[in-house]
C-alpha cells in the first residue's frame, strides 16, 4: 500500500491544475504553499489563460508539460474534472488530489459525476485523494510537500493525521502549531472516492516517519477491514480517533434483546476497543493526547504522583487521575524523608505533594528528582501556578531539567497563558496543559495504550461442530419463507455447535403438557412459544417450578389466557404452542446474543441475563470473529462480573466454559450468514466442571 500511495505522498513532480493568478484563489494558494514550504521536486502550474503564475512558467494543459508528472492537484470546476483526469491518465500521472467540490456531497447528479471520475481513475491506475478535500502534506525532509490551501504552515513531527472534514483541517493545523505539535503526514480525505482511512492506516503501519496516528472520521468505509488493519497497527503505534455521528440516523426492525442494545454508538465503541484504538470526544482531546504520546515514554504502571504548589489544582488532578483508572502512588520512606528535609514544615509530603506558594525552583527540582526515583511511582503530573513572588522562568527551567534526567513520563500543568507560551529550555519534550483534568486524561490514555500493546494477540478457535446439520435446518426454514426458527429448529442449530439444552417438549394442549412433564420429571417450566412476543415473562408467558399434573394444567391455562389478552389488542399475534421444559436449578443467568449490523456485520453480545438486561444495559459487544482474548475481555468488562467471579463468598462460575461458548457463537454466526439475530437468554452457567445450559433462545434468519 505504501508503494501505491508514493505518487501522492512522495512525488518527484507536481502539476497544479487550476493554478490561478488571483490572490486568494485556492489554486494559487496551493501553488504558493508548495513553494513556501520548499517542495523538493518540480512544480508545474497549469492554466490555459495564463503564461505565468507566481513567476513560474504556466502550461495550458497537463499534456503540454514536457516532463513526467507524478501527482496532479486538481482545482477546477467539478464538471471539468473528468476531462482533466482523462488527460492525466494519458500523461501517465499516477496520483491525484482533487480539491474541487460539487460531487457526491451535493446530491445524485454530483454522485454520478464522482462515479465517472472514479471509473477514469481505475482505468488509468490513478490513486486519488478526495474529491472535496483540502489536500495533503508530507513534512519529510526529502519531500517537504504542503499540497493544501491552509494558512498555517505545519511543523515537522512524527504524527500521521487524517481528517474526513476539510473544514477542520485548517483549525487543526493552527491549534497544533500553537501547541508545538508536528506532523509527518496530514491528509484531508474528503469524499474518500478512492484513498480511504483503511488505505492510510495500512500505509502508515510500515511508514517509519509516522509514530502516532490521529483520526477524525465520520463514517467507516469497510468496518471489517478497519478492524483487521487497526488491530495490527495499534500493536505497533498508538491510534487515537474522533468519530462523529453518534446519533442514530434511522431505525432498523429490531426483534431481539441484542438488536435493541446494539443501537446508537455502542458498536463504534466496541470496534475501537476491540482493535486497540483510543477514542476521544473532541478535537481538543485528540491534540492533548498527541502532546503526551509524542513527548513522553509510556508509563510502566498506573501509579501516578502529583507535585503542585497549589492545593486546589492538586486535588483536581488527584480526582481526575482516579476517575480515569489511575492510582495515587504510595511513596517509599526515603522519598518522604527527602521531602521533609527540603520543604517548609507546612508543605504536604503525601501524594499529592503540595509545595505551597513558597515552592521555588530548587524545591521543584529536588522534589521531582526524589519522586521520579521512587520505585512506587510510574508517572508524574507536575502543576505550577505562578505566585507573584516566584521566579517563574527559574521554576520552568528547573522542572524541565529534572524531567529530562529520568525516563518516566511527566506531564506538566502550567496554569497561565504566559507560562504556556514561555520558551522551553533546550530540546525538552515536556507536554504542557492548562488544566489538571486534561493532563490526567492524556496520562490515563497512555496507561491504557500500554495495556493494549501488552495484551495477548488472541487466537481464533475452531470447534468440531456439525455445521452441515445446522445449515440444513436454516436453509429449510429460509426456503419456506419463515423469519423465525421454531424451538426444535433452534435446539438443533445450537446443539450442532455444542450448546446444551434441558429436555424440552413442544405441546399444543394441556394433556400433552401433562404427559410431557411426567416424561421429563418434575419440577418443570412452561413457556409460551410465539415469535411475535419478545418479552415472554412480562407477558405472563412463563410459569416456573411446576410440581404436579394439576399445576401443569393450571399453568397451561394461565399462559393461554395471557396470550389471549395480548391478542385482543393485536390480532396479528400468533401462538405456536407451549414448551414443557426440565427445570434447571442453581447457576447464574447470562445472555449471549448476536445481531447483524449493516456496517459491521455479525456482532456478538454478552451480559448478565434475565428480564432486566435491556434496563440495566450491562453488556459488552465485539465484532465477529471473536478471539479467546476478546471473549475473556467481554466477560470481565461488565459491571456484574463479580457476580460470576464469586462475590459474597459464592463459588465462581466456570469462566473458561463461558468464554468458550462466546467463541462457539462467533463461529456459528460466521458459518451461517443467513442468521440475522439471535438471543440465548438465559444461558445458565455453573461452577467449574458443569456445562452451561441454554434455557431459552430465539434465532431469526434473513
Amino acid at each position: 500500500m505504501t508503494k501505491t500511495l508514493d505518487a501522492i505522498f512522495r512525488p518527484q513532480s507536481i502539476a497544479v491544475v487550476g493554478a490561478s493568478r488571483e490572490r486568494g484563489g485556492v489554486g494559487r494558494e496551493i501553488l504558493g504553499n508548495l513553494v513556501k514550504y520548499e517542495f523538493r521536486g518540480s512544480v508545474y502550474p497549469v492554466n490555459p489563460r495564463a503564461n505565468t503564475v507566481l513567476s513560474m512558467k504556466c502550461f495550458p494543459s497537463v499534456a503540454a508539460i514536457p516532463d513526467p508528472v507524478d501527482l496532479a492537484i486538481i482545482v477546477v470546476p467539478a464538471r471539468i474534472v473528468p476531462q482533466i483526469m482523462e488527460e492525466c491518465g494519458r500523461k501517465g500521472v499516477r496520483g491525484a488530489i482533487i480539491i474541487s467540490a460539487g460531487f457526491r456531497e451535493v446530491g445524485d447528479k454530483g454522485a454520478q459525476l464522482e462515479s465517472e471520475v472514479a471509473a477514469i481513475a481505475r482505468r488509468h491506475g490513478i490513486r486519488v485523494v478526495g474529491p472535496n478535500c483540502m489536500g495533503a502534506i508530507n513534512t519529510e525532509p526529502d519531500v517537504r510537500m504542503n499540497a493544501t490551501f491552509a494558512i498555517t504552515m505545519p511543523l515537522d513531527g512524527s504524527i500521521g493525521l487524517m481528517s474526513q472534514s476539510g473544514a477542520l483541517c485548517g483549525t487543526l493545523l493552527d491549534y497544533a502549531k500553537e501547541a508545538e505539535i508536528g506532523f509527518s503526514k496530514f491528509v484531508s480525505m474528503g469524499n474518500k472516492m478512492d484513498v480511504s482511512a483503511n488505505d492510510l492506516l495500512e500505509a502508515w503501519e510500515v511508514d517509519e516517519s509516522v509514530k502516532l496516528v490521529l483520526m477524525y472520521i465520520e463514517s467507516f468505509g469497510n468496518p471489517r477491514k478497519f478492524t483487521r488493519i487497526a488491530r495490527s497497527l495499534s500493536r505497533k503505534k498508538p491510534v487515537v480517533a474522533v468519530k462523529s455521528g453518534r446519533t442514530v440516523a434511522g431505525a432498523r426492525a429490531i426483534s431481539s434483546h441484542t438488536g435493541s442494545l446494539a443501537e446508537g454508538d455502542v458498536l463504534t465503541d466496541a470496534i475501537f476497543h476491540q482493535c486497540g484504538v483510543l477514542r476521544v470526544e473532541s478535537i481538543e482531546d485528540l491534540l492533548d493526547y498527541a502532546k503526551a504520546f509524542t513527548g513522553q515514554p509510556l508509563p510502566s504502571g498506573k501509579r501516578v504522583a502529583v507535585v503542585t504548589n497549589a492545593g486546589g489544582p492538586g486535588i483536581m488532578a488527584t480526582d481526575a487521575c482516579v476517575s480515569h483508572g489511575l492510582e495515587m502512588a504510595q511513596f517509599e520512606e526515603r522519598t518522604r524523608r527527602t521531602l521533609r528535609e527540603n520543604l517548609v514544615p507546612a508543605a504536604a509530603i503525601d501524594n499529592p505533594v503540595d509545595l505551597l506558594a513558597e515552592g521555588n525552583a530548587r524545591m521543584y527540582e529536588t522534589v521531582l528528582d526524589a519522586v521520579l526515583q521512587d520505585r512506587n511511582v510510574d508517572s508524574v503530573i507536575v502543576i505550577f501556578v505562578h505566585p507573584l513572588m516566584t521566579d517563574a522562568e527559574a521554576v520552568n527551567h528547573a522542572i524541565h531539567r529534572a524531567c529530562g534526567r529520568h525516563d518516566k513520563p511527566v506531564l506538566g500543568v502550567f496554569m497561565s497563558t504566559r507560562e504556556q507560551r514561555r520558551a522551553r529550555p533546550g530540546s525538552c519534550t515536556l507536554p504542557l496543559y492548562m488544566f489538571p483534568e486534561s493532563a490526567a486524561r492524556a496520562l490515563a490514555a497512555m496507561y491504557r495504550y500500554g495495556l493494549i500493546r501488552s495484551r495477548p494477540e488472541g487466537k481464533m478457535r475452531r470447534f468440531d461442530v456439525k455445521a452441515e446439520r445446522a445449515e440444513s435446518v436454516v436453509l429449510k426454514a429460509r426456503e419456506q419463507g419463515r423469519r423465525w426458527l421454531s424451538p426444535p429448529e433452534v435446539e438443533a442449530v445450537l446443539s450442532a455447535y455444542g450448546f446444551e439444552m434441558p429436555r424440552t417438549v413442544m405441546c399444543h394442549d394441556a394433556e400433552a403438557a401433562v404427559a410431557a412433564a411426567n416424561s421429563i420429571g418434575y419440577p418443570v417450566v412452561l413457556k409460551l412459544v410465539s415469535a411475535d412476543v419478545l418479552h415472554k415473562s412480562d407477558a405472563g408467558g412463563v410459569r416456573a417450578d411446576i410440581r404436579n399434573d394439576a399445576e401443569v394444567r393450571a399453568a397451561f391455562s394461565q399462559i393461554v389466557e395471557a396470550f389471549t389478552a395480548l391478542r385482543a389488542s393485536n390480532p396479528a399475534l400468533r401462538m405456536e404452542g407451549v414448551l414443557v421444559q426440565e427445570m434447571v436449578r442453581g447457576g447464574k443467568e447470562t445472555i449471549l446474543g448476536m445481531t447483524t449490523d449493516p456496517s459491521f456485520g455479525p456482532v456478538v453480545m454478552f451480559g448478565l441475563g434475565g428480564i432486566h438486561v435491556e434496563v440495566l444495559k450491562d453488556v459488552a459487544f465485539r465484532v465477529a470473529p471473536v478471539t479467546d482474548v476478546d471473549a475473556s475481555e467481554m466477560v470481565r468488562s461488565i459491571k456484574g462480573f463479580p457476580i460470576l467471579d464469586g462475590a459474597r463468598g459464592e463459588r465462581p462460575v466456570d469462566l473458561e466454559r463461558l468464554t468458550e461458548h462466546l467463541q462457539r457463537m462467533s463461529q456459528l454466526v460466521l458459518d451461517l450468514p443467513e442468521i440475522r439475530e439471535m438471543d440465548i437468554n438465559p444461558l445458565v452457567v455453573f461452577e467449574k466442571g458443569r456445562a452451561p445450559k441454554v434455557l431459552d433462545a430465539r434465532i431469526a434468519i434473513q
